[in-house]
Order: structure tokens, then sequence, then C-alpha cells
């Protein structure tokens, strides 16, 4: 493609998205476009060009699905298409997903029976959404679950959705795909990929699943080097739907949400921080600090002014290590036991 060409293309592509209700997102609009354009030089075969294509659509309708309620909290509850509704298993997942509801929360599921069904059931056809998966050998559906619904080819658009929508997580006992998504999610959370969450594994009280799955991860993958200890930090255990519930609400008791602004860390409260709270953090994680603790509080950032982001929180600031994710949950609990909002 020569100059004259490359020009063209530019002045064509800037008139399409003047043609369009892009705003201030034209500059990634624009790359996208531009993207796409460039895929056609790249000698892709037609199997690649349908992946990304099949890909980019499933992603487009389950934005579009999740788009009208960005401001409400979300609940992935992951577990097994085989549980039984006669199961306690089954209606643990339901009757969470119904007390979350009651707090005003919605439940994300992977839309198929089993723990997912009962996710749905739970929650309400006004709560939940059920993101499916189409397999050839099982019958994914869940015909007694209504939900907001989207359906996928590929587990990695499903996995991304299940994760990114979501502030809280639930794993109930399954198999393969169930361990699959909690691992994951751990990684994400373990390397800063996805947003600090809880992760509560849920088990009926006569249920071994995750003591044994707990011991098996202490014994051999901590003991054995392959994590460090902080990172169980990232997971907690419960036996019983009041005390996931509790987990998960304390956990946004005081804190709201975090981003990255520059190489500063910002911490969103909903509660003014005191000079103890700063004292405290400055004093027990030093460790989680780039280089001296700096915790200090701090005004909305010309960065989340420019995006509107949590304009109304109070803020926390300071210069992350980017690797102790476990150490900043714990950070994040002690912001919230020294909150004075209700839990």
């Amino acid at each position: 493609m020569n100059a004259d060409q490359i020009d063209y293309l530019k002045d064509l592509i800037d008139e399409i998205i003047k043609s369009t209700n892009a705003g201030h997102n034209r500059d990634l609009i624009r790359r996208l476009i531009t993207q796409s354009i460039r895929l056609s030089e790249d000698d892709l075969d037609r199997l690649d060009l349908k992946i990304l294509t099949s890909a980019l659509r499933e992603l487009r309708d389950a934005f579009d699905i999740f788009a009208p309620f960005k401001i409400r909290r979300k609940l992935t509850i992951f577990g097994s298409a085989r549980t039984k509704v006669s199961e306690d298993s089954y209606q643990l997942a339901k009757d969470l997903a119904c007390a979350m509801a009651t707090e005003g929360w919605m439940t994300v599921t992977g839309g198929g029976p089993g723990i997912m069904e009962a996710g749905m059931v739970g929650a309400g056809s006004n709560n939940s959404f059920g993101i499916g998966i189409r397999l050839p050998f099982e019958d994914e559906g869940a015909p007694s679950a209504k939900a907001y619904r989207v359906e996928m080819k590929y587990f990695f658009t499903r996995k991304l959705m299940l994760v990114k929508e979501s502030d809280a997580f639930v794993s109930l006992p399954g198999g393969f795909g169930t361990l699959d998504e909690t691992f994951e999610l751990l990684t994400l959370m373990q390397t800063g990929k996805a947003q600090l969450a809880p992760l509560v594994l849920l088990e009926p009280p006569s249920c071994k699943y995750f003591e044994l799955l707990s011991d098996f991860i202490r014994e051999a993958i901590e003991k054995g080097g392959y994590i460090s200890s902080q990172d169980m930090s990232l997971i907690s255990f419960a036996k019983d739907v009041e005390t996931a519930k509790s987990i998960i609400t304390q956990f946004y008791s005081n804190f709201q949400s975090m981003r990255f602004v520059g190489n500063q860390l910002v911490i969103r409260v909903k509660d003014k921080p005191s000079e103890s709270l700063i004292e405290l953090l400055n004093e027990h994680f030093q460790d989680i600090c780039k280089n001296q603790p700096d915790f200090r509080p701090i005004e909305v950032t010309y960065e989340e002014l420019r995006d509107q982001d949590c304009l109304d929180c109070h803020r926390i600031a300071f210069n992350f290590n980017k690797s102790s994710y476990g150490r900043l949950r714990k950070a994040v609990d002690l912001i919230n036991d020294n909150s004075s909002s209700p839990t």
C-alpha cells in the first residue's frame, strides 16, 4: 500500500467515524477499523479471520446486554452443570443468589443447568445473566431459568465476560470446568490482570471438596514454592450462605474500587480516610510499597475526572509494587475494618 492509498484510507476512516456516535471514543474506533484493514495485508487464512470476527461479534453482543446495568454490583457463580436440584450445593447457590438479589446485586452464571440454573432461579429473571456456551455433547440449556442471555462459541470470550462484569465470585463444587474458571480467576487476581474482588469457595457443611482442595494447595503448591503464602489471602471459604454473603458485603463496606493512575494505585473508598487509618497502612503494609511507605489521601485525579470515574468517592494512593496482591487484599480488609460505614 503506497502513501497515497494510506492517506485516502485515513480520510475515509475519519469520514466513517464522523457518521457514527463514537463521541470521545473516536480514537479507539479508528484503531479498530485500522487494525481490521491491516488484517487484509497479513495473509491470514480464513479460519483465523473467522475466529477474529466471531470473537468480536460475541463480545459486542455481550457488552450490549450488560451495558444497561453498569452501576449494579454483580456476583458470578461457578459450579457444575451436573449438580441436581436435590443436592445441597444447588440449594446453596440458589439461596445465595436470592440473598444477594435482596441486597441489590445481580448474578452472572454460565447460563446452563445445575449450579448455573440454581443461580439464575435464585436471583430471578430480572437480576441474572446467563452466558452460555455451545457444546456438541452436553445440553447447556436451562429452560426453567429465565435471564438476560447471550450464547457464545468460544470459552475464552465466555470466561472474559464471566470475570469482567463481576464484583465478586463464588465457586461451588464442580468438575474440570469449574476448577479451570476458579484457578484462572485466581491467576488473574494474583497477577493484577483482574480487579481485586472476593472469591469465596462455598460448599455444604457435609462436603469436603474445598477442604481437600485447600489441603492440596497448601501441601503441594504453597509448600512446593509455586505460590507464596500471601496468595492464599485471595481465597475465602464458607459452608453457608450467610458467611458467603458476609464476606462479599464486608469487602465493599468501605472499599469501592481501585485503578492505576500513572505509577500510583488509587483506592476509592466511601469514608474519608482518617489519619489513624493512613498511619496503620504505612505501618503494616510497608512491604507492598515500591519504595518507602507512602499511603496518603488524595483528591480526584485528572484521569479520573476525564473518565467521570467514581467522582463521589474519597481516595487513598500509594506506589504499589504491582506484585503483592494477596497482601493488597489484606490492606483492603484493614480499610474496611476501620470504616464507619455499616456492613
